[in-house]
């Protein structure tokens, strides 16, 4: 059974967590709802936690040694239950460390810390991840966050005035999506201009992915109000939203989905990371309201 957790800063802005995946679950500023509200007629989450893998897998599973184990798109971090390690009236620590449930799909020893704390208008989350097993722990991170488009709720315009704008200008071009979610070599072009990327609903048939992005920080810019993201250590970012949903998704990654023609082991995969026995690696996302 998950359990909610309030947090509340203040100036009165206020978040609440899930333990079930750590997920945050509503971000509110000035009594306003800022997170999406996870319809399922849409999406039904809000602002998964995606470890050990982030997207597709080859064949829906990875190899290590010589088996292979099943696992699902974005891993299983987001549909395990975590356990409350420290909490106050503004922030919480929650946890997820291996067992037999993990080691059926991922067979390493780990613990991924997941830190929250709201303040004036924003909220912080810092991801530890740590190796406390003898072997090199491969792993990839990602957040999946997504926010009511348009801010104030109904249906999107094409000339409803919101933007990404980005903090260095990126590459206008990106991966095609293959079947499975599995990236190609090929690759599709991106109508951004420089640092903005205009939206429209029907440029979204598949995630825009922006591997080894220049920038840390991206807006999600609309008519008065921004929602700003600025990530530690996550080099990849991506924009997606479904065709017809009232949300955009900001999200910021480690890794990123297998290449369609992968079959190698888990620890050669693409942007994988190699975590050495003992040690430890740190991640953080700051979400504030602007305007």
């Amino acid at each position: 059974m998950s359990t909610r957790i309030d947090l509340t800063a203040p100036d009165g802005t206020a978040a609440v967590l899930s333990t079930h995946g750590a997920e945050p679950v509503s971000w509110q500023v000035g009594g306003t709802e800022y997170l999406w509200s996870g319809d399922p007629a849409h999406w039904n989450r809000h602002a998964p936690w995606l470890f050990p893998v982030v997207g597709a897998s080859a064949g829906g599973h990875v190899t290590v040694g010589s088996r292979s184990y099943p696992m699902a798109q974005h891993g299983f971090a987001r549909d395990l239950p975590f356990s409350v390690v420290e909490r106050s009236a503004d922030a919480v620590t929650l946890r997820l460390a291996d067992g037999p449930e993990t080691r059926a799909h991922y067979p390493f020893a780990f613990r991924l810390d997941v830190a929250a704390r709201v303040r004036p208008a924003g909220l912080d989350l810092d991801v530890t991840v740590v190796n406390p097993g003898a072997d090199p722990l491969p792993y990839a991170l990602g957040f999946h966050p997504a926010f009511p488009w348009p801010f104030a709720g109904g249906r999107r315009a094409r000339e409803g005035g919101y933007a990404v704008d980005f903090e260095h200008p990126e590459r206008p071009s990106a991966p095609q999506v293959g079947p499975g979610g599995l990236l190609l070599r090929a690759e599709q072009p991106i109508p951004i201009a420089g640092d903005t990327l205009p939206l429209d609903p029907d440029m979204f048939t598949e995630a825009l992915v922006f591997r080894n992005a220049r920038s840390r920080r991206m807006r999600f810019a609309g008519p008065g109000k921004a929602i700003r993201m600025e990530v530690e250590d996550f080099p990849h970012l991506a924009v997606w939203t479904k065709p017809t949903a009232p949300f955009l998704s900001l999200e910021c990654w480690t890794g990123y989905a297998d290449w369609a023609d992968f079959s190698g082991p888990l620890q050669e995969r693409d942007s994988q990371r190699l975590l050495p026995p003992g040690a430890e690696a740190r991640h953080g996302i700051r979400l504030t309201l602007e305007g």
